[in-house]
This record gives structure tokens, C-alpha cells and sequence, in this order.
């Protein structure tokens, strides 16, 4: 399940379809992943837009960081490095 929070303002439904649709896809890496929280908030120099994922995985907490011009920007490249992230982690449990 994905849940989103805005801080400070609030997230259009543009803003929140468009999370939703991205982060939807982190899901596919894992099968037992558990919720994600996509946090989105306003940074102080009102120029940039941070978002931050959250995700549990057995045995391992994922948190990534984005900050951007927009939020689609920063969501973007979170859920991409989300997704890396994930996958370093299979490799490694595998390894072993």
C-alpha cells in the first residue's frame, strides 16, 4: 500500500495520481515489500520540492531522499534509486 503525505500544503490530485502511478512501480522489485510512504514537503528556499520514500523489507529499513526543482522530478529520481536499492539488497541476501 502506498501512502502519501504532504507537508506544509496540499498535494493536488494531479500531484497525488502521478505519485501514486511512479511509486506503484517500486513494488514489482519485491515480493514481500511492506508499505510505502512517500512523504512530500516544500523546502525552506521555496525553490525546490523534497520527497522521501520509505519501505520495509525483511530484515532491512529503505529510506530514500530527492530533492528537486518540481516533484515530479524528485519523485522520479526517488523511486528510480528506490528501485536500485532494492534490488542491491536481493543480490546481497542471495549472495549469502
Amino acid at each position: 500500500m502506498i501512502n502519501v503525505k504532504s507537508l506544509k500544503f496540499d498535494a493536488d490530485q494531479k500531484l497525488l495520481d502521478f505519485v501514486q502511478k511512479k511509486v506503484e512501480k517500486v513494488e514489482k522489485f519485491f515480493d514481500n515489500l511492506g508499505d510505502i510512504d512517500v512523504t512530500l514537503s516544500l523546502l525552506p528556499d521555496a525553490e525546490n520540492k523534497k520527497v522521501k520514500l520509505q519501505t520495509r523489507i525483511p530484515g532491512e529499513d529503505l529510506v530514500i531522499e530527492r530533492s528537486a526543482r518540481t516533484f515530479e522530478e524528485a519523485v522520479t529520481d526517488a523511486v528510480d534509486a528506490m528501485k536500485e536499492k532494492i534490488i542491491r539488497s536481493k543480490e546481497k541476501k542471495f549472495d549469502r
